[in-house]
């Protein structure tokens, strides 16, 4: 990858993050901080969400390598675990159909918390990091709001090779691009109230 190509390999890396161990039903525009020191830059962010933290976090963290492939076969081929049970210390690989611009992403599963509805996990490898991020770790959170939705909290820092600076604006396309999926995932889980309850 190629310093003119780090706009839309960005903006491709962030949908990636939402296919897997993603936030994928906000109804409310994000609260985003950004903080860079040298080589890493974080983003912060929180989103409001209509469905209860619990299952929120068995959707889209336990059972997501189910899930996303099922309801975007158009995007994702499988996600596989290459190592460990699921749990922490867990490597999973999501793999991308050919009508993406990369064949696939590694995450490595650091902490999984169920019982307080928290993942950190990091993009250890694949071809979607290019020669600019060494890798991207992320937090996930999931808060309980006062009528029973969700507050997700996720901290997202990217880890750059040399002097490399991530901008705010290029994540921001991202996550733009990353709404349709949003959508999609949403409707799911509102038109099957049953499923991960």
């Amino acid at each position: 990858m190629d310093f003119t190509n780090v706009h839309s390999n960005l903006s491709y890396i962030y949908t990636a993050n939402v296919f897997h161990h993603s936030i994928l039903c906000f109804l409310s525009l994000p609260i985003t901080t950004n903080l860079h020191t040298m080589g890493v830059t974080s983003i912060t962010q929180e989103f409001l969400c209509p469905i209860a933290p619990a299952r929120m976090f068995k959707a889209l963290i336990i059972d997501s390598k189910n899930l996303i492939p099922r309801l975007l076969p158009q995007f994702i081929a499988s996600v596989d675990v290459t190592q460990g049970d699921g749990g922490a210390g867990s490597i999973e690989q999501v793999n991308f159909t050919e009508a993406s611009h990369f064949r696939y992403v590694k995450h490595r599963i650091d902490e999984l918390d169920q019982d307080n509805f928290v993942c950190k996990y990091t993009m250890i490898e694949g071809d979607a990091l290019g020669d600019k991020l060494d890798s991207i770790a992320y937090e996930v959170k999931f808060e309980a709001a006062s009528d029973g939705s969700s507050i997700c909290k996720m901290t997202s820092k990217y880890n750059t090779i040399g002097e490399f600076e991530v901008k705010e604006e290029e994540i921001i396309s991202g996550k733009n691009s990353a709404m349709g999926i949003y959508k999609v995932v949403e409707a799911y889980l509102l038109e099957n109230p049953h499923v991960y309850s």
